[in-house]
């Protein structure tokens, strides 16, 4: 008996999916086990893994078309088998819009040209299409000076785009654009950043940090560590001692209460083209910095190949945001729902400072904590941010 085989949820945020590329074709014999496609969750691409044995008999989606959940994408049975009812009752396939680009040539010199004579139907209006209108109204042009090349000459886009106003020997512009599909990925990073920023009542404390003590002692755990340590990895490690002493910032919103968290799970965002992931690093508060160091290296390799599992990305109970390797000195990150914290880290910069009165040359990082008023008030997170300023201006603390 032929069967249906529905697109899973594959994550716990998906809704939809992109069949990257088939792994079978109609005809082939199949058993439990074998993959069946390439998908693109809203997290990464994923093997989709078959259960049913038999022919394929029929692959209802093409590579690069964005499916729904639970729609039919492949049909499993006998040689020959009727399937047509199966698909009667199968949801439609959603296509993927394709890139759209302007043809609009370069800027040109306009010359002076005679009136046009723009073609018009029986009861007087203009032939053109809507989109040729809006575009001219938009742009402030004359539609009847424009000269249609669609059917019986009517205006379209192209005319619009192309057509240059009769300005003597003015130099004018075209505008252009491109329109690029969202992936599944910036679909759900766009959706859960609205819900968080629209629905946690966020307050930002920034606190600066003295890092002369934290670069002397990275330079000298590098000498001895198999593993370079980098000052993201003593951030996390920082962090999640502060953390340990400040449980009522490693919280959630859960709607009708609040859950404290007794593990310490630190999520670290990382920059991929379709945005942030945020792998978690577990029970960070009892890895060494050579562990964290090695565990985060292996989740950006993971994220810039797009094989993050769901298993690398769920259950964090703090973020940590750091654009420091870009030259950003400062900065506010939105809550990683439903965290109760996200803390934002800048760059340390060499700058002037004072000590006991005394001015010299020194470094200092800014970091800026978001908090969920809703579960953090003022005086907690800031009792957070002294304990983490501790930490990383005594890093030898960090080891006992």
């Amino acid at each position: 008996m032929a069967v249906a085989i529905k697109l899973p949820k594959m994550s716990d945020t998906m809704e939809e999916g992109v069949i990257v590329s088939w792994q079978v074709k109609v005809g082939d014999e199949i058993k439990s086990g074998d993959i069946l496609a390439e998908v693109e969750t809203d997290k990464a691409t994923m093997d989709l893994d078959n259960y049913e044995k038999g022919t394929v008999l029929h692959l209802n989606a093409e590579e690069g078309q964005t499916i729904a959940v639970d729609s039919v994408i492949a049909i499993v049975g006998a040689k020959g088998e009727d399937y047509a009812d199966l698909l009667t009752a199968a949801p439609a396939k959603k296509e993927e819009a394709p890139a759209e680009e302007s043809t609009a040539p370069e800027a040109t010199v306009a010359e002076p040209t005679a009136p046009v004579s723009t073609p018009t139907a029986s009861n007087g209006r203009v032939l053109a299409s809507p989109l040729a209108k809006k575009m001219a109204a938009d742009k402030g042009l004359d539609i009847n000076q424009i000269n249609g090349s669609g059917e019986g000459g009517r205006i379209v886009k192209k005319d619009i785009e192309n057509y240059t106003p009769s300005v003597g020997s003015t130099v004018t512009g075209v505008e252009s654009f491109t329109t690029v599909p969202v992936s599944q990925m910036r679909k759900t990073i766009a959706r859960r950043l609205s819900e968080s920023k629209f629905t946690a009542p966020h307050f930002y404390l920034t606190m600066e940090i003295r890092m002369d003590n934290a670069i002397a002692a990275r330079k000298q755990m590098n000498e001895y560590s198999e593993v370079k340590i980098s000052m993201n990895d003593v951030i996390v490690k920082a962090a999640s001692i502060a953390l340990q002493r400040h449980p009522k910032i490693n919280a959630a919103w859960m709607g009708d209460h609040i859950r404290m968290n007794n593990h310490i799970h630190v999520g670290v965002a990382m920059a991929v083209d379709e945005g942030l992931l945020v792998p978690v690093v577990r029970f960070a508060d009892s890895k060494s910095l050579s562990q964290i160091s090695t565990e985060v290296k292996a989740y950006s390799v993971k994220a810039k190949d797009k094989k993050l599992q769901p298993n690398d990305w769920e259950g964090n109970t703090f973020t940590i945001s750091n654009l420091g390797m870009f030259g950003i000195e400062e900065f506010t990150a939105i809550i990683n729902s439903p965290d109760a914290c996200i803390m934002a880290v800048g760059a340390a910069k060499e700058t002037v400072v004072v000590d006991n009165g005394e001015m010299k040359v020194g470094n200092v990082m800014k970091v800026t904590l978001s908090c969920d008023h809703r579960v953090v008030d003022g005086v907690v997170g800031s009792q957070f941010l002294q304990t983490f300023k501790e930490l990383m201006e005594n890093p030898v603390k960090l080891l006992v």
